[in-house]
Parts: C-alpha cells; structure tokens; sequence
C-alpha cells in the first residue's frame, strides 16, 4: 500500500466524507502597520502587506469576520497592541483570525478579547529562522511561545513547506514537535516564488515532496484536521496539488482548484463551502 493510500485510510477511518472548500471573500484581511514592517524576509520582502487594507482604512461592512495582521518589529512581533480602539470597533459582531508573530504573554491577555483563534507560523530549523527572517530564535523559542498562546487563545498552527528558498529544511522536525504538544488543526502552506523578493528566482518545492508531507502529515495526525492554506503557488502546480491534496486526506482547501472540486466528486465526498478564513472553523 501507497503512503497516498494509508492517508486516505486515515481520512476515512477518522473523519466524515465531508470536505471543506473555502473563499474567503467574507474575511477582511487588516495590517496595524500598513505596508510597513521592520523584517525583510526573503519569502516576503514586505510584499504581502500591499494585498491588505490598513487599520486606518478597514471598511468591514458586509464582513462577517477579520484577519488582523502586519509587518513585524525587529524582534519578530506584529504590534497587536497598536490602534486598540480602532480594532474594537472592527471586532463588534466579527469573528476576528490573528497573526502576532513572536508576541508576549503580556500581549497576548491584553487582546485576548478580540481573539477568536492565533494563527502561528510554527518553525523548529534556525538555519531557516536566521536565513529567512533574519531572526535569532531557536526552536524551543518556537515551541514555548506556541505553548504560552494555547494557554490564553485557541490557536491554529502554519507549516510552510519549502520555505527557505524552496527547499525542505526541518518541516517533518516541526510536524512531530506539533505532535507531541498537541494541536487542534493544521493549516499546510506552501512557499511561492515572489517578484522582488531575495526568493524571487527560487523555485518551489517538488511537487511530490509537497504532496507526500500531506499524507505523512495525515498518518502522523490521524484525528487532527489538515487544511491546504491561501499561500501556495498557482497554475498547473496547484491544478495537481489541490486535486492530490484531496486524496492525501485534507480536510479543506482554500481557494482550491476546479481539480480539486473534481476528485472530491470522484470519491464521493460531500462538499462544504465556507467564505472566511479556514480556521474560523476547526472541521
């Protein structure tokens, strides 16, 4: 038997035929900092903080919820504590998805009131933490700081494979540290080569690699729902991911391919559409 086939033993052993899909059209994606960020992380480069509306601009009507992000300081955190009134005035019947960085416990309770779920990008390869981010964190940083979050939030870990410049460095490393700490989902990115960006000319990794650390990840994690994240590249590469995905045992997909919605009916599966960020819910 195929590592593709005992994941798809375990996703129908352990979870419903029900898959989700999600566009997320109904979360607003805010940045406390604008398009403004100490780091430049060579996946990066500040780039994606241009698809955001900043804090001082955020119109949410008609949005049922909202990812609150931003650029970093020199330490690796977003200043969750910056525009407290304009953030409370966007939480009021949201529903609101969080990404802090490496914030503090101290951070954490003070907006603990307009957290629904953390999402944390989850490293353990320094080699990655320096290169990439220009961080000096280790991996226990990582994991204690993942640890204090689950303590005051629920909290949804992100594995981006391939993220030093393509090429896999610790992501099966990160996959059993998750395990033994204990997580509620998983959200699977994958690294997208970005036009003026120091991994601009790098590729993204195999797509085969990509495809057996799904269905490891759902071997490994049998209970756990895994979810293909936004951030993976287009094309063909994820005409093949989304529909491959699928047989390796995701839970749900965001913004997936036609592939995708194909396979699922092959299989058999029933199909749930959602309209806000995967981890606004678990299933």
């Amino acid at each position: 038997m195929t590592l593709l086939e005992h994941a798809w033993r375990h996703r129908t052993r352990h979870f419903r035929t029900t898959i989700g899909f999600t566009r997320p059209s109904n979360t607003l994606p805010v940045s406390l900092t604008g398009t403004s960020c100490a780091l430049n992380c060579a996946h990066c480069g500040r780039r994606y903080l241009r698809g955001m509306v900043a804090i001082e601009h955020a119109n949410p009507a008609g949005m049922t919820s909202c990812l609150m992000s931003g650029g970093c300081d020199r330490h690796g955190k977003v200043p969750v504590q910056a525009h407290a009134d304009l953030v409370a005035e966007l939480r009021v019947g949201r529903g609101m998805n969080w990404h802090v960085g490496m914030i503090t416990e101290s951070e954490i309770e003070a907006i603990a009131p307009q957290v629904d779920v953390v999402s944390f990008d989850f490293l353990v390869d320094e080699d990655t933490i320096r290169e990439v981010y220009g961080l000096s964190y280790t991996a226990d940083d990582y994991l204690r700081t993942y640890e204090m979050l689950r303590r005051h939030a629920r909290v949804i870990p992100h594995l981006t494979l391939g993220l030093r410049a393509g090429a896999f460095c610790g992501e099966y490393r990160a996959l059993d540290a998750l395990r033994s700490a204990g997580l509620e989902a998983l959200v699977v990115l994958v690294f997208v080569p970005t036009a003026g960006t120091r991994y601009a000319n790098c590729p993204p990794p195999a797509l085969d690699e990509v495809v057996n650390f799904l269905a490891q990840a759902r071997c490994t994690l049998p209970q756990v729902p895994i979810f293909l994240g936004c951030m993976r590249p287009g094309g063909e590469y994820r005409r093949h991911l989304d529909s491959l995905a699928v047989r390796a045992g995701v839970n749900k997909i965001v913004n997936p391919a036609r592939s995708a919605v194909q396979t699922a009916s092959t299989l058999g599966m029933q199909t749930r559409w959602e309209s806000e960020c995967c981890v606004m819910r678990s299933q």
